[in-house]
Formats: C-alpha cells, structure tokens, sequence
C-alpha cells in the first residue's frame, strides 16, 4: 500500500502520541483550525448549483470521508456579506454554514455557539451560488470548540464520548480551553477543533500540539 506524504506524517504523529500516552508522559492532541465553511443539503445543493448538480472534491480532510470541494458560496447578512465560503463534502440532510464571531458580527448575523448538528434556533442568512440563492431561516451557527477521536483513541485518553476536558497550550500566548466536548466514534480521528478566532488569539496552527490536563 502506497502512502502519502500527508498519510505517512499523520500515521507518524499518532504513533507519538500513543506512546507518549502509553508511558504516561503526556496527552497530547494535534489542533485543526476551521476557517468559514458550509455543509449543503442535497436540495440547497441543487439550488445553488443546479438540477442534478454534484459536489467536486478538491482535497481530503482529516476527519473519515470528509473533504474540501471545489464550489464556494456567498453568504449576505443584514450588515454585508462574505465571498468564496468553501463547500465541504459529502452533502448532509440540513444545511449548517460555521462562522467565526467575527465573521458573524462583520455580516451582521448574531453568533450563537453550538456544537455541530444541533441547529434548532439558530439565526439564518442568504447563501448566493452561481445558480440560484437559498434563504435560511436557520443553520447558521459559531462551531462550539471539541475533540474528534476514534473510541480505540479515546481509550488512551480514558474518556468517552461527551466527556467535557480541559485543555492547555503553551507558548507566547499560553491559554487553557475549558468546556471542551469529546466526540468519539468510528467515523472520527484524533483532532481538537477551533476556529480562527481562538486560534489566532492563542497563536496556534494546523497541527500544533494542544495537552489534555489530566
């Protein structure tokens, strides 16, 4: 089996982690920073980009079977708008589009935190494509800050899906997040998501280590 450059790094690095963690020394888990990104529905899809119209995967993610795609949208608020939002793949049941808050403050569209998913009185927005517009009445949400990790991976770390952890960076700027949510399953792998506010005041990039404070 031939790997990637990417394949092999990441294989590397979570080789490291476990057995940091095997020996007890430290608890380690690579960060991912989330810029602004829409998950579409199969119908807002067809809306935006056509009948029949499917997705085109550019490049895949970190997570299982999630990908960048080539399409990107315009999302308008009441105070402005944002251009060139990626789409990310595959198509979902519901349209949910994740901004940082200050993306949300610039467009004029209340931020309200929420982990992914769970949409139920959240704000809306217009979403323009090249076809056509989507008026949401909801969907819009600020991505609450979490963990993916497989549940062999959540073994090492001894917690279990929904488990709320502490987590600490060190450098310039040291911060510890709280009120961190653990989403464990098959579909996931080890990774914290933050979006580019909160990296940008901690000073962290894609693939700095954050520390699970046992």
């Amino acid at each position: 089996m031939k790997f990637s450059q990417e394949e092999i790094r990441r294989l590397t690095e979570l080789a490291l982690i476990e057995a940091l963690i095997k020996a007890k020394k430290k608890y380690y888990i690579p960060a991912a920073v989330s810029n602004r990104h829409v998950h579409l529905s199969a119908k807002d899809t067809e809306v935006l980009f056509g009948k029949g119209y499917e997705l085109n995967k550019i490049r895949a993610l970190s997570q299982p079977n999630q990908y960048a795609c080539k399409e990107q949208v315009t999302l308008i608020g009441s105070k402005g708008s944002i251009e060139r939002v990626r789409v990310l793949g595959p198509v979902r049941t519901e349209t949910q589009l994740e901004l940082s808050i200050t993306d949300a403050y610039k467009v004029g569209i209340e931020p309200v935190v929420r982990i992914s998913g769970d949409l139920h009185d959240t704000p809306g927005g217009r979403v323009v494509g090249p076809a056509g517009e989507v008026l949401l009445n909801h969907g819009v949400i600020v991505a609450r800050r979490h963990i993916h990790m497989s549940k062999e991976q959540a073994a090492w770390f001894d917690v279990t899906n929904g488990a709320i952890i502490n987590l600490r960076r060190d450098g310039e700027r040291p911060v510890v997040f709280e009120d961190v949510l653990v989403r464990s399953g098959d579909k996931y792998d080890l990774e914290m998501h933050i979006d580019t506010d909160e990296a940008n005041a901690a000073m962290i990039k894609n693939g700095d280590f954050v520390e699970m404070i046992k």
